[in-house]
C-alpha cells in the first residue's frame, strides 16, 4: 500500500505546483490534498492530476480539529506537508484575525492531531510510525527586514513586521516546540518570494502582467526600491521534497533563489519582455508604470542565504530570475489571452 501524506493548502500556488511535481516522481506515495478553497486556492491548479489514482482532494478547514482527527483515522497519514496559510500581507493589515486563526491555531491543530496519531508519549513513536514527519512551510518574512547588505540565515533572530509575518513566526515557534517538548520529527523551510505559473493574480508579478496586457496602470508601491529574493516555484518544490525526505529532524532550512531584484526592475523587465512577446498596437508597456502610496510596514529588503540546504542536501536553483520570468510570462499569456 502506498504511503499516505497529507498536503494542506494544495490548491494554492506553491502547494499545487508541489503536488504535480511530487506525484510525477514518487509513484509509491498517496497524496491527500486538504484545502478550504478560499479565494487563494482553486482546483483549476490541479487539472493535470485530478484523475491520478495516487491523489485525492478533500475540502475542509485545518481549524476544525475533529475533522482533522477523522481524516487522519481514515487515511492513516505517515507524513504532513503543511502549506495552508493566509499569506497576503495587504489583507493581513486590513483583516489580521483570519491570519492568526489559520496560521497559528490551524498549525497547532495539525501538529496535535499528528502527534496523537503517531506517538504514544513524548519521544516515543508508535510501532510502525517511527518515520512519520511533519514538514512546515514558512517564509523569510519572519526575519523582518534587511538593510542594503546582509542575508537571512537560519540563525537570524525573528523580527516580524506585519500581522501576516507575525502569525507565520508564531506557527514556526509552535512547530519548534513540538520537536523540543515531544521529540516529534518536524522540519521547517523558510522560503523567499516565489513566482511562476498558478500564482494568485493579486500578487506582484501576476498583477504586473495582467495590468500590462489589459492596458491599465501598473501600480508600484513607493519608489519601487523594495528588494526581494525571487525563487522560481519549481525550484522551491525540489527543495521541499529534499528537506521532507532528507532534512535533519528539528532543523530549519532556508530556500532562496539568490536572485535579488527590486520591484521597479521587475516591472521594467516584464514590460520589456512583453514588448517582444505580446507587443502593443502602439507605445511601450513601460508607459503604464505608475507609483502608488507605499503600504504600512513595507519591509525594504529580504534576501536568503541558502548555503545550508545547498551544502547539506545538495539543492540548487535551476532558474535565475531572467529565465524563470520568461516561463512565467508565457504561462500567463496563455491563460489571459485565450
Amino acid at each position: 500500500m502506498n504511503k499516505a501524506i497529507l498536503i494542506t493548502g494544495g490548491a494554492g500556488f506553491i502547494g499545487s505546483n508541489f503536488i504535480v511535481h511530487f506525484l510525477a516522481s514518487n509513484p509509491d506515495y498517496f497524496l491527500v490534498n486538504l484545502d478550504l478553497l478560499t479565494y487563494a486556492g482553486t482546483l483549476d491548479n490541479l487539472t493535470e492530476i485530478e484523475s491520478n489514482p495516487n491523489y485525492k482532494f478533500v475540502q475542509g478547514d485545518i481549524c476544525d480539529r475533529t475533522f482533522l482527527q477523522e481524516l487522519f483515522a481514515a487515511h492513516d497519514f505517515k507524513g504532513v506537508i503543511h502549506f495552508a496559510a493566509e499569506s497576503h500581507v495587504d489583507n493581513s493589515i486590513s483583516g489580521p484575525e483570519a491570519f492568526i486563526k489559520t496560521n497559528v491555531l490551524g498549525t497547532f491543530n495539525l501538529l496535535e492531531t499528528a502527534r496523537q496519531h503517531w506517538m504514544d508519549a513524548p519521544n516515543k513513536y508508535k510501532a510502525g510510525y517511527e518515520d512519520c514527519r511533519f514538514h512546515h512551510i514558512s517564509t523569510d518574512e519572519v526575519y523582518g527586514t534587511l538593510g542594503e547588505t546582509g542575508l537571512f540565515t537560519e540563525k537570524t533572530p525573528y523580527a516580524p513586521n506585519s500581522p501576516y509575518s507575525a502569525s507565520k513566526a508564531s506557527s514556526d515557534m509552535v512547530v519548534r516546540s513540538y520537536f523540543h517538548t515531544y521529540g516529534m520529527n518536524v522540519v521547517t523551510t523558510n522560503c523567499s518570494n516565489n513566482y511562476g505559473p498558478k500564482q494568485h493574480q493579486e500578487k506582484l508579478i501576476p498583477t504586473i502582467i495582467r495590468k500590462a496586457i489589459s492596458g491599465e496602470n501598473i501600480p508600484i508601491y513607493g519608489d519601487g526600491k523594495n528588494v526581494r529574493d525571487w525563487l522560481y516555484v519549481l525550484d522551491h518544490c525540489t527543495g521541499i521534497e529534499l528537506v521532507y525526505k532528507k532534512g535533519r529532524a528539528g532543523e530549519t532550512y532556508n530556500i532562496g533563489g539568490r536572485n535579488e531584484r527590486n520591484n521597479l526592475y521587475i516591472a521594467n523587465k516584464i514590460c520589456e519582455l512583453l514588448d517582444t512577446m505580446h507587443p502593443k498596437a502602439q507605445g511601450n508597456y513601460k508607459d503604464q508604470i505608475t507609483f502608488v502610496t507605499d503600504r504600512p510596514g513595507h519591509d525594504l529588503r529580504y534576501a536568503i542565504d541558502a548555503t545550508k540546504i545547498e551544502n547539506e542536501l545538495g539543492w540548487k536553483a535551476n532558474e535565475n530570475f531572467e529565465t524563470g520570468i520568461v516561463k512565467t510570462i508565457l504561462w500567463y499569456l496563455q491563460k489571459l489571452t485565450k
